[in-house]
């Protein structure tokens, strides 16, 4: 058969998907330079406006639209059609946007040893094509927003925003090590490459839901806390209320420029609340699957029973950003458990019991297959915390409300050494205190990092779309920079973009009705 010339191929091929799929946005070219030529110094961290909201543009897309900051947390609610919602969006939060973007310009180099350039390629050629058309709309409709505030940023650099965990911390080690199997392996397939990785992907987090005699009142509690780098959970601080033209209304915590909640916490008009927390030493990824991130926020928007949560998370499972997924349905009581690998998945459900999560995976087959976790080291962080989940579960059961949500979010007792600590090995963890770091998260000695802030709700608070939110450790500890730098001179490095991060007072937030 005769070859068409390249160049009439490409044009031949761009029309039949245009034809083919006339609501999918295709994937613009990238320009020579985006954010990384802006004029804005990023050294500096830009100072939010205390409040915005219509009233203050003439610009109707803005119209329904709001911000407020309390607690150390920025309240926005989005409302309309995804582009509007990513108007809206992109407008009000302009400003943490692009602390945000150039502080992971700076940070992902470090973490990771690749730059910004390389994850918008990997994005731009992996994760565009395979965003829904309606995810497409609202991350455009972001960079308008940014664009509307004179910040040039694309769709790429909103979707390495979105995508980074998995992108981080699943994609780059296991492409290292597809690349590193396949120089000892001429030849190996891409799934025989991929299972000799290694990804050691970090955990983070400890979570709960309770239903039935656990709680005070017999119906769902659901609780989480974030582990993150300081330098990223200082930022982990929006709460997205998210009036979709279809679906479920959301209300979440995310870090500016989200379209996801990102470690996660939502509670929805469909009756579901979602948490989770990630398995520790993950391995694997595949690059044909569907961003996690993607799925994550579809789940929240279209899931109204547990098994549509189900469904949403393992269809097109690319194996990012593996959790353990605790997962509730008011309008049953029913509570259940999603561990999600990339080979392997196992659900348990409940309607009178606790799950809880701190980064352990249960499943043997998935714990031997697909994770260097070991199960028996009663002194790693997950099994520490987990020995202390099962006291806590004991002490708490029927009590389980708000407020002693609340509480177990914030603990710091160490059931190993039988003393309040700030340790890896605790509910609240602090690894910034700890002289052995966290090994099984390649965190070294005193790595400025730990929980950053806390959520907890009930079924009865759900039902309105509210929940109680701590920015700060929430057992009250502050992190201030200075003296930290002056103790431990070798994470200087982070001192351009990482400053004080003090516990505010637990808030109660509303969606907007």
């Amino acid at each position: 058969m005769r070859k068409l010339p390249a160049l009439l191929t490409a044009l031949l091929f761009s029309f039949t998907i245009y034809a083919q799929s006339p609501e999918i946005i295709l994937a613009p070219k990238p320009p020579q330079s985006t954010a990384l030529s802006q004029k804005s110094d990023p050294s500096q961290s830009p100072a939010p406006p205390q409040t915005s909201n219509s009233s203050q543009s003439p610009d109707p897309r803005l119209a329904k639209a709001t911000r407020t900051d309390k607690a150390g947390w920025i309240y926005i609610h989005l409302e309309g059609s995804p582009k509007n919602i990513g108007f809206q969006h992109g407008y009000l939060l302009a400003a943490e946007i692009d602390d945000l973007i150039k502080t992971m310009q700076y940070y992902l180099p470090h973490s990771s040893g690749k730059d910004w350039t390389f994850y918008r390629e990997a994005v731009r050629t992996m994760f565009w094509n395979k965003i829904d058309p309606e995810y497409q709309q609202e991350i455009t409709g972001i960079t308008e927003g940014l664009k509307a505030k004179g910040l040039q940023y694309d769709v790429y650099d909103l979707v390495v925003l979105n995508g980074n965990i998995e992108l981080a911390q699943y994609y780059v080690p296991w492409l290292a090590g597809k690349t590193a199997a396949a120089n000892t392996h001429p030849g190996a397939a891409d799934n025989q490459t991929a299972s000799l990785t290694d990804n050691k992907a970090p955990g983070n987090c400890s979570g709960f839901i309770a239903t039935g005699s656990y709680t005070a009142d017999g119906q769902i509690a659901i609780g989480h806390n974030n582990w993150t780098d300081y330098i990223l959970g200082e930022r982990w601080n929006v709460i997205a209320d998210i009036l979709p033209a279809k679906g479920n209304h959301m209300i979440m915590d995310c870090m500016p420029g989200l379209i996801h909640s990102g470690d996660d916490f939502v509670v929805t008009s469909g009756g579901i609340l979602i948490t989770e927390t990630t398995i520790t030493q993950f391995k694997g990824f595949d690059d044909k699957g569907i961003p996690e991130f993607v799925r994550a926020r579809k789940a929240a928007q279209y899931a109204n029973s547990i098994d549509d949560f189900v469904k949403l998370m393992t269809t097109g499972n690319n194996g990012g950003y593996a959790n353990d997924w605790l997962v509730g349905d008011t309008k049953t009581n029913e509570i259940a458990r999603l561990e999600l690998g990339l080979k392997n998945f196992k659900v348990w459900r409940t309607k009178d019991g606790i799950y809880t999560g701190s980064n352990f995976p249960s499943d043997t087959k998935l714990i031997a297959e697909e994770t260097t976790f070991q199960p028996t080291d009663s002194t790693n962080s997950p099994n520490s915390r987990r020995r202390r989940w099962e006291k806590l579960t004991n002490d708490y059961k029927g009590k389980i409300d708000a407020e002693t949500g609340k509480t177990i979010e914030g603990d710091s007792y160490n059931e190993l050494t039988k003393a309040k600590e700030a340790s890896r090995c605790v509910i609240a963890g602090r690894v910034d205190t700890d002289p052995k770091g966290c090994p099984e998260w390649s965190w070294p000695p005193f790595y400025p990092g730990g929980t950053v802030q806390g959520k907890v709700t009930t079924a009865a608070l759900a039902k309105d779309l509210r929940f109680w939110a701590h920015m700060g450790n929430p057992n009250g500890d502050d992190f201030l920079a200075a003296p930290f730098f002056q103790l431990h001179p070798e994470f200087n490095w982070q001192a351009k973009y990482l400053h004080d991060m003090r516990s505010n007072p637990w808030t109660l937030f509303e969606a907007k009705k």
